[in-house]
Parts: C-alpha cells; structure tokens; sequence
C-alpha cells in the first residue's frame, strides 16, 4: 500500500533563488577531446571545480600551480615562464559550454606521498607563489599573456590542507598547520588587492565538519576518530583566527562531505544540513557574516551500483533541494570524469552513456533556469520537493527516497494547472515525458523515484 504524503506548493509565494547546487567536480574530459562537454550544456551546470585534473599530479599538464608555472625560480612577470596550453584548452571548452570554471589554485592529491611526495610541499616563498596566481588570474580575466577575459569568479586557495594531522595521511599538505594559515593569508590578501571584488578568494576544501557532531557530544566516536576530529576542530579555528587576526579576506569558504565516511550519514543523509549550519555558524563567530560556504566535494555513492539506478538519482536529487534550503552557496559534487573510479557517478566510462543519476542534474537545473524559488513543503522527511517560477513557467520537483511507493496528494496554489507535462526518472523512465496529467492533484511515485511537474500559464 502506497505511503501517502502531503505536499504543498505556493507559486504566490517568492522564498528567494535557486541556488548552483549542481556543480560538478572536474570536467567530463577524455583526453584533450571536450566531446563531452556538451552534457554539462544540457544539464545547465553551472560549475565546473578545477581539482584533480589530469589525474597523477595533474598528469603533470593541468591547472596545477607547478604545471602552470614550471620552474619557481624562474621570473613570475616574464609570460615565457608559464605554460598554459593544456589548462587553456580546458579552461576554453568549459566556456563554451556556459559551464563556468571554478579554479582551485595549488595542487592535486598525491595518494602515493608515502612513496615520495613531489608537490604537496609549502611553496618556499608564500608572496612569490601569490604572484604566481596573480598572474594566471591576470592570463584568464585581463588577456594576460596571450589571455581570456573570461572574468572567473571563484579562486580556492589550495585544497584539503587539513588532512596533515599524521604523516602517512598527509596527501595534499606537508606543512604545518601555522604554514598554511600564512600562505592562505599571504595569498588573499594580494589577490584582493589586485582585483578587488571582481573575483573571490576563499579556500580551503576543508576535509568535512564532521566534527560539528562532536561538540554535541554525541557517541560512537572511538579514540582514533577522536583524535582525528581534535585536529581538524583546531585546524580550522586556527584557521579563521589567524585569517581574523591577519587581516585576511574570505569571501567563501569551502567543505567537503562523503556519507561512507561517517556513521551518522551512511544511510542518512539528512545530518548533512546540519554541517552547513555547523559552517555558517563559524564563519559568523569569527565575523566572516558576508563569506559564502560552499559544499565543493560531495559524493554519495561511492558503491558503483547505485549510478545508474532509480536509487542514485532519487538520492543525488533530493540531496540538491535538501541543501538549496540551507545555508550553503554552491555546490560541486565530486566528480565528473570520464573513468573507472570510485567518485565517478555520472557518466560510464564504457558506454560514454549518462548513468540515471546525471538525469538528476538536469531536473534540478530545470528550476534553476527559473531561478525564483516558492514556498514548497512536504511533510514527510524522506521526500524533497523544490518549485520555482518565472513568468508564465512553474516548475516542481519532487524526489523520493523512501524505499516504498508513495501516494502524493499536491496542494498547488498561485498558478494554473490547466496546462502540465509530467517526467520522470525511475526504472522504467530516464527523464521521460510520460504524456501523463495529474488527475485529483494526485500523482503516485514509486519507491527512490524522481518526477518533475511543468506548467504553463498561456
């Protein structure tokens, strides 16, 4: 029997914007080919976090600092010491896929560092490294050196510095804490002296505020998790208190989360907004109000199975709304490459297919195109709803992610529903026009399952 759920939707009613919360991680590059590109086109992604490129140290060509700029001894001023032709042809097709890059400055993760690490040193002269990054924000925004004038937004300064609290898991810092609040306050500082307001800076990806569970003094916690969180809460309270005390700018700051590393999200989700409000919280305490925070690595389904069924996409999708009524500013899930990995889960690397739960991305983007969010309320935890307007279009909709069939009974207010083209995702649909109408305002969705109502006012 199917479980019923009330949902109500108030068109009259404006609650603000829909925000980017379908961001990805990486662009879908195979090689040099921007084929796939085209998928984050139709899908309206709004971002694209330049980390990881190019896989082993960036495959030694991509966006890294040490790719760009390949010699720190060489002069930062003379264009001749960079080299930007594989990061330009990323950088480019990700332009003309309106997908704007959202371009992390530093390094990629070196998981064999116990080995050798190569990168993931402190740069030995933090004001020098900072010009560096003038610079390749001056090729890309102000046509420096053969340049763009893309305008680029969002530039993180380095990424997961926090994961140094022991030696064998320091895979992207091998300085001190201390240090990295330095090169973080060193870098800002000059970037936004250069550029003003028309980017922002902000960093630093932190590893997950896990943590935030701790201060509630909640269980489960065994010593070594203890001693791991310890550092992480001083890492980053360090951090905005050396930033406050330095005189530093953030105008965001970054957080990751995966819900396989943590008992309390495995198989629920729902604490993840209360990391956002863990963050906004901080950033207020240390009087960083204006700073926005961004969840710039995600990832729920590390179990490949999942990706291409109903599941992923209900979960993917209800996540997004979840998130678009917290704090949180942005969003990039982690990632979009085109490979046989465990964080892969939009595309299969076989077929060169879309697995469901990129169909996910595109439902949320059909309200984002909207862009003016309205009152939407379900009252039931485990179905998520989100609907938005623009003139004479309305959009909802509407996740599921019991694992029951559910029976909705809509309340829709402030605009007609005359006019409504329903799609779905689930096992039979992959974002498909049913050709269905929505009898009695009662519309039946099947257990992890996805609908999206359109209506038109004509």
């Amino acid at each position: 029997m199917a479980k019923k759920v009330n949902i109500s939707v108030n068109f009259s009613e404006l609650t603000g914007k829909i925000k980017p919360m379908h961001g990805v991680g990486q662009p879908p590059s195979i090689g040099l080919n921007d084929v796939m590109y085209r998928y984050l086109t139709q899908a309206g992604i709004p971002y694209s976090r330049l980390h990881d490129v190019g896989g082993w140290l960036g495959g030694g060509l991509y966006v890294d600092i040490p790719n760009l700029f390949r010699d720190f001894d060489a002069d930062e001023n003379d264009p001749n010491s960079y080299d930007f032709t594989f990061t330009d042809k990323i950088v480019e097709g990700l332009m003309k896929a309106n997908c704007e890059p959202y371009f992390r400055l530093g390094v990629t993760i070196e998981n064999e560092h116990m080995r050798k690490a190569y990168r993931i040193y402190p740069p030995k002269d933090f004001a020098k490294w900072a010009r560096i990054c003038e610079h390749v924000i001056r090729h890309y925004n102000e046509g420096w050196a053969n340049g763009y004038k893309f305008g680029i937004k969002y530039w993180e300064v380095w990424n997961e510095p926090d994961d140094c609290y022991k030696e064998e898991t320091s895979a992207m810092w091998k300085g001190t804490p201390e240090q990295y609040y330095e090169l973080y306050s060193v870098t800002a500082k000059h970037l936004k002296s250069c550029f003003g307001d028309s980017i922002k800076v902000g960093g630093y990806g932190h590893c997950g505020v896990y943590e935030f569970e701790k201060d509630r003094n909640l269980e489960g916690l065994d010593h070594e998790d203890s001693y791991i969180y310890d550092f992480v809460i001083s890492f980053m309270h360090g951090f905005f208190k050396y930033q406050k005390a330095t005189g530093a700018p953030i105008d965001f700051f970054s957080w990751h989360v995966y819900d396989h590393l943590h008992h309390s999200t495995k198989d629920n989700f729902l604490i993840i907004a209360e990391h956002a409000s863990y963050v906004r919280r901080m950033l207020d305490k240390y009087g960083y109000t204006s700073a926005e925070h961004h969840l710039n690595e995600w990832n729920l389904w590390k179990n490949t199975k999942h990706r291409d069924a109903p599941r992923g996409a209900a979960k993917s999708l209800g996540f997004m709304l979840m998130m678009q009524n917290t704090s949180t500013d942005v969003m990039c899930i982690y990632d979009a490459r085109i490979e046989c990995s465990a964080y892969g889960p939009l595309f299969n690397p076989d077929t060169m297919y879309p697995y469901r739960t990129y169909y996910a991305f595109m439902m949320f983007d059909s309200i984002y195109k909207l862009g003016n969010a309205v009152s939407s309320k379900s009252d039931d935890p485990q179905v998520f709803v989100q609907a938005a307007v623009n003139n004479r279009k309305g959009t909802i909709v509407i996740a599921n992610v019991n694992e029951q069939e559910v029976s909705l009974r809509l309340n829709i207010s402030g605009f007609p529903t005359d006019d409504i083209q329903i799609l779905r995702i689930d096992e039979e649909n992959r974002y498909t026009l049913t050709g269905e109408t929505l009898a009695n305002e009662v519309l039946t969705l099947p257990e992890n399952s996805c609908v999206e109502i359109k209506l038109l006012n004509i």
